[in-house]
């Protein structure tokens, strides 16, 4: 499993509910709607084609539905009324932005793992990975020693960590010895991203059961380096993400 059909994706991709003509959406939203339309849409558009040739990766198309532009609803656990009445008042008004959280969400579902769309070495990576998560992470429960432990791991496989912080997550960047394994043949980081990675994907499952959020390698186009980053699960609501209805109801 490398990725979504790029067919299915690009459908999806035309199907983007444009916003209305006027500023209505933009003046309720803080603009965010306007944004996404714009360079966000245009940037995901050009990576749709450059995965369809094979010249991206689902991690790139994925970073980018990551950072799409947001209108905030909460300021972390904490909601903020007046931003969530004015999205119930812009979805009552314009059916648009309704419909463009749930195309969001659509395309984080195609774009994000689907453990049942595993092949069985990725899920055997997958349960080696969580197997691994149950002694190194064993008795840890705050994102600062869940990060220690799993630098040890990064260096214990040949990773060069080149740089941490902190701001909010704890976050590592790091030069990676595999990216370019089986390039040749797989293509750059896909051997590295779509198959190894997998055992990542069982410390993110361990992890996620545990209440903290591991951002696993990710931001390697274009770099010699990758990062990932560690947190509480976010309590965070943020349009498109979080459907008005949704909003509504709470």
């Amino acid at each position: 499993m490398a990725g979504p059909d790029p067919k299915q994706l690009r459908r999806l991709i035309d199907r983007f509910p444009q916003p209305p003509d006027d500023d209505r959406a933009d003046d309720l939203l803080d603009g965010a709607y306007g944004r996404m339309a714009g360079e966000w849409y245009d940037r995901l558009y050009s990576l749709v084609d450059a995965y369809a040739g094979g010249d991206a990766l689902r991690e790139e198309l994925l970073v980018h539905a990551e950072a799409v532009p947001a209108f905030r609803l909460s300021d972390g656990a904490a909601p903020l009324p007046e931003r969530r009445r004015r999205l119930t008042e812009a979805a009552a008004e314009l059916p648009e932005i309704a419909e463009v959280a749930v195309w969001y969400s659509d395309l984080r579902d195609l774009l994000e793992d689907d453990p049942d769309d595993l092949t069985l070495v990725e899920r055997a990576l997958h349960d080696f990975g969580y197997a691994v998560a149950h002694g190194l992470f064993l008795g840890v429960s705050a994102p600062e020693t869940v990060v220690r432990r799993l630098r040890f791991a990064y260096r214990l496989v040949g990773v060069r960590i080149d740089d941490t912080a902190s701001d909010g997550a704890e976050r590592t960047t790091f030069t990676c010895p595999y990216r370019d394994l089986g390039a040749g043949r797989c293509g750059k980081r896909w051997l590295c991203h779509e198959k190894l990675d997998r055992v990542d994907d069982g410390y993110v499952t361990y992890l996620a059961e545990r209440g903290i959020d591991y951002q696993r390698p990710r931001g390697c186009a274009g770099s010699e380096q990758c990062y990932s980053a560690v947190a509480r699960e976010s309590p965070e609501r943020w349009w498109p993400k979080t459907l008005p209805a949704a909003v509504s109801e709470s």
